[in-house]
């Protein structure tokens, strides 16, 4: 087994290189890394209906999908990120016990009273402290987990902090649980660094195989390619996000105003302005001014500037319509 000790934090890097190992290499790997701040939102989540717009721009908290399903997770510097990749049959069912175990053996080592708990949890207390998902890839199996240790809980809470009335799909909806840290039932202060030395050490301790392995300046390469092709791009981290609706609305100087959108991949197909706001032009072309607009900030605010809003609209300002179209 190949132990990768990853100290890159660019959550685009680290999830490109996640799919570049489980691709391209043969071997078993295990896999530790960590995140600047970021949301990692599951492979068939509706991105907008995880993630609170405002808070993660005002924050700098990049948004990157990953390959697993589940639900969206937030990593910082104070959560360290584990990944088992291994060489197993189609057929066989997921097991996540199964990998979960050394991170129970560490803890409890650490005389924390660690449990794996319904579907895919880590809890203590019943507190949940690590979420895990899998993806299955020609006979490879890609587990991964998250262990909060000492995460800024309050950016947690307001990064995935959204008003589910907003949205109608199909996509897979996050479950919110109640969150711990695990620095805060250590008897002994210790710090993330450490605890992830003590993982470490446990693979090489109890699996013979176990060898350390760095990228070469080969896989570097490929997985900046896949970073930049995939990982950084919009396309990805929002086109990719299952047809939705949305419903939204603002109080402005010119009364209420309320938006209908229709998106599929990532592309509004009609807007509805509703409200009990006043008119000068006709809205039904202002509406027809967004379809086929990517959902995102910088295409509507380009729609808008080739426009002069107060031919539409009273006492309200292209700002006021983007923040609305946004969410």
């Amino acid at each position: 087994m190949l132990c990768i000790n990853d100290y890159h934090t660019d959550p685009y890097f680290n999830l490109a290189a996640e799919e570049y190992v489980l691709k391209n290499l043969k071997d078993n790997c295990f896999m530790l890394w960590r995140n600047a701040p970021s949301v990692i939102v599951g492979r068939h989540q509706n991105t907008l209906a995880e993630i609170n717009p405002d808070y993660v721009k005002q924050n700098r908290i990049k948004i990157v999908r990953r390959l697993s399903g589940g639900g969206a997770v937030f990593h910082d510097l104070g959560n360290i990120n584990f990944t088992f990749i291994e060489n197993t049959q189609d057929s066989q069912p997921i097991n996540f016990q199964k990998y979960t175990l050394p991170v129970i053996a560490v803890l409890r080592s650490l005389d924390i009273d660690a449990r794996f708990e319904g579907r895919n949890d880590l809890v203590i207390d019943g507190r949940k402290f690590s979420g895990n998902a899998e993806h299955v890839y020609r006979g490879r199996v890609l587990h991964h987990g998250t262990l909060l240790f000492a995460s800024e809980l309050t950016d947690l809470s307001g990064a995935l902090n959204v008003n589910p009335a907003k949205f109608t799909d199909k996509a897979v909806k996050s479950v919110r649980s109640r969150v711990t840290n695990i620095s805060s039932h250590l008897k002994k202060p210790l710090d993330p660094e450490t605890f992830r030395t003590m993982l470490l050490d446990y693979m090489i301790d109890n699996y013979p195989d176990c060898q350390l392995y760095s990228y070469t300046d080969a896989d570097i390469s490929a997985i900046n390619t896949l970073c930049d092709d995939k990982y950084a791009t919009w396309d990805w981290n929002f086109g990719q996000s299952p047809v939705y609706n949305m419903v939204n609305s603002l109080q402005t100087g010119g009364g209420n105003l309320e938006v209908h959108l229709d998106v599929q991949n990532g592309i509004i197909r009609y807007v509805r302005l509703f409200g009990d706001f006043f008119h000068t032009g006709d809205i039904a072309e202002l509406e027809l001014l967004f379809a086929g607009t990517p959902h995102n900030e910088t295409h509507i605010r380009h729609k808008l500037e080739q426009i002069n809003i107060t031919d539409y609209l009273v006492n309200i300002t292209a700002d006021e319509l983007l923040q609305v179209l946004l969410g």
